[in-house]
């Protein structure tokens, strides 16, 4: 969040930050460049190009940074922005999007569901004249979270949540308060924990709907799962056996983001359990990382072949991933002796305050 916020600064906004409130004042941006290093710390800084652009009718980016997990090429990003009307020039690495006239509503079709790419187009369109039209969009619940907020601020849309989305522009919005769903895959990171453990935990301020497949995947591992209004209860058993296959895809299917998590977490259950991983080629590299605690787990391109071993044995590992760092955290949960973990820039920017939350839980964990 805090890399986000330095975006909004850099823009020259106004912003004020009480906890885990923000509030922004809105008024002209006073650039429509985000500095090479701000990009450059995370993946999702390109969330903020459809909204420059429709603001500022112009938006300098370079290529995002973030975790590496393969090929996340923003070409959708782009296909989309030109149906609205905008024009790119790439020079010297750095990409200038410009829409002098404003943009334009379109049919915009995806030929993969993107996350990013939807959100931005949905931004970018909401003060587009005319009426777009989004096919084959993604269906996470933060595309109707975005939706949700954007008509408060005056926004027309209808859809977000379905494979097509409805966008009927309007001259401009104005100011709104909202409150973001809750953190479906930090919720999971620590019902992966109970779970490993064989730990009792209930989770407050949660969306049970959200974490359907999470819920399906640990109830195969034997857990237990009770579901109230807001919260959710794991009750492990000592311990887990295999649920046999999982895989990743787009929402509802298992989430890409959870599959370190269960993996950490199938490491020591009992028998052999089989991981495809669908959405991104290299998201595996923590597993080197991970099999230095004692897992056993090996990897045939997309698939990971996971034994379980009923103990695993701290060691000195580094993060390679946000996520992947996260599956470190897990399995030193359940390793005995000492587990040191290194690179926790990672970790830090999926997280907030994950060693106090765990050290509340009962962990013995301390960051340094």
């Amino acid at each position: 969040m805090d890399a986000a916020i330095e975006i909004v600064g850099a823009l020259g906004l106004t912003y004020k930050k009480n906890g885990s409130d923000i509030e922004i004042i809105s008024k002209q941006p006073s650039s429509d460049v985000i500095p090479d290093e701000l990009m450059r710390s995370m993946r999702s800084s390109i969330m903020f190009l459809g909204a420059i652009l429709a603001r500022c009718r112009r938006a300098v980016i370079t290529l995002p940074g973030g975790c590496r997990l393969g090929p996340r090429p923003i070409d959708i990003h782009i296909k989309a922005l030109k149906r609205l009307g905008a024009s790119v020039k790439e020079s010297n690495g750095r990409l200038e999007f410009s829409a002098a006239r404003g943009l334009n509503g379109a049919d915009v079709y995806f030929r993969f569901p993107s996350v990013g790419a939807t959100e931005n187009t949905v931004m970018a369109a909401v003060t587009a004249k005319g009426i777009t039209r989004i096919f084959g969009a993604a269906r996470e619940p933060e595309i109707k979270d975005l939706a949700d907020f954007l008509n408060k601020s005056g926004a027309r849309i209808s859809g977000a949540g379905t494979g097509k989305i409805v966008i009927k522009g309007v001259p401009s919005l104005y100011s709104a308060e909202h409150t973001v769903i809750p953190d479906r895959i930090e919720a999971a990171t620590y019902m992966a924990a109970a779970a490993i453990t064989g730990g009792f935990v209930t989770l407050k301020n949660v969306n049970a709907g959200h974490l359907t497949a999470i819920n399906r995947a640990l109830t195969k591992c034997g857990c237990e799962i009770a579901v109230g209004q807001e919260d959710l209860t794991v009750l492990a058993p000592l311990r887990l056996y295999s649920p046999g296959r999982i895989e990743t895809g787009v929402y509802p299917a298992f989430p890409t983001d959870a599959g370190p998590l269960l993996i950490s977490v199938l490491s020591s259950a009992y028998g052999t359990s089989f991981f495809s991983e669908r959405v991104f080629k290299n998201r595996y590299g923590f597993i080197k990382e991970l099999n230095k605690l004692g897992t056993d787990i090996k990897t045939r391109g997309l698939l990971a072949v996971i034994r379980g071993r009923n103990e695993l044995y701290g060691a000195t590992v580094n993060c390679t991933d946000l996520r992947g760092g996260a599956a470190l955290i897990i399995a030193a949960l359940k390793a005995r002796g000492q587990t040191v973990i290194g690179d926790l820039c990672h970790i830090m920017r999926g997280y907030e305050d994950i060693a106090g939350n765990l050290k509340t839980l009962g962990a013995d964990i301390t960051e340094i």
